[in-house]
């Protein structure tokens, strides 16, 4: 026999083992693969999620409006002067019916240019104009109506957004919350029942709230419109109940 032909070859070898290397990583990252994909199909595959709803109906508390004054001049001096005078009249007539200081916010106070376009000329300057906005909590219903009268009688030109809520809506948010929940639970009881299905742990809750809130024009009021000669009667005000609506999904593993 040739003697060459018994002769080691060490590159062969480490040929081969490099190959088996190579091919056992190939094979882990495909088992990997294969296992992480199966444990998200089953995750996929074996869960279902239920809803419940639950509503409550309660009487609103408070009422929140907002009232506004706004003034224009031909120069920011005399401008905030005027309206100062004005809505410090407006805050004073609404204290004076017993609404504490706590309850009265400004949200707006804007002074900018004003102008007048023409085709002559363009836009010519005309002063300034300031608007002023401050948001009212009223806590008795039955003087909501001669709340807002005052108020425009002593100077609010801007009077609107009426909205009826409740100040501290909790309690009742619990006590959806526990209809909702009840709900969902007998929702999945009765589909484990149906489908045959065995239900496993709680895994995910989700909680959706709405609470709508009712709103009414001052137009509807007869407000909003500067002070007439004759003082109009104060308008009626009835805020009816609201719904506060809690929705519960519940996600369970099913086994």
């Amino acid at each position: 026999m040739d003697e060459n032909s018994k002769q080691f070859d060490p590159s062969n070898r480490f040929f081969m083992v490099m190959a088996v290397l190579v091919l056992g990583v190939l094979v882990y990252f495909a088992g990997q693969l294969f296992y992480q994909q199966k444990i998200i199909d089953q995750q996929n595959n074996y869960q279902i999620t239920v809803s419940g709803e639950g509503k409550v109906y309660a009487k609103p508390d408070i009422a929140l409006v907002n009232l506004g004054v706004t003034t224009q001049g031909s120069t920011t001096e005399e401008v905030i002067s005027k309206n100062t005078e004005k809505m410090n009249a407006v805050i004073k007539a609404v204290k004076d019916m017993g609404v504490e200081d706590k309850d009265v916010q400004t949200t707006t106070y804007s002074l900018s240019p004003l102008y007048n376009y023409t085709e002559a000329k363009g836009r010519v300057f005309q002063g300034y104009i300031l608007e002023q906005d401050i948001q009212v909590k009223i806590r008795n219903f039955e003087k909501v109506g001669e709340i807002l009268q005052k108020a425009t009688e002593a100077g609010s030109n801007l009077t609107g957004n009426l909205q009826f809520t409740i100040d501290d809506p909790e309690q009742f948010k619990q006590e959806a919350r526990a209809k909702a929940i009840e709900k969902a639970k007998a929702n999945a009881q009765n589909l484990a029942e149906t489908s045959g299905i065995k239900l496993g742990k709680l895994i995910n809750v989700y909680e959706n709230y709405s609470y709508p809130a009712v709103y009414d024009s001052f137009a509807k009021l007869g407000m909003g419109g500067g002070i007439s000669e004759t003082s109009a009667p104060a308008p009626v005000i009835r805020p009816g109940q609201q719904e506060i609506q809690i929705t519960i999904n519940l996600t369970y593993q099913v086994k």
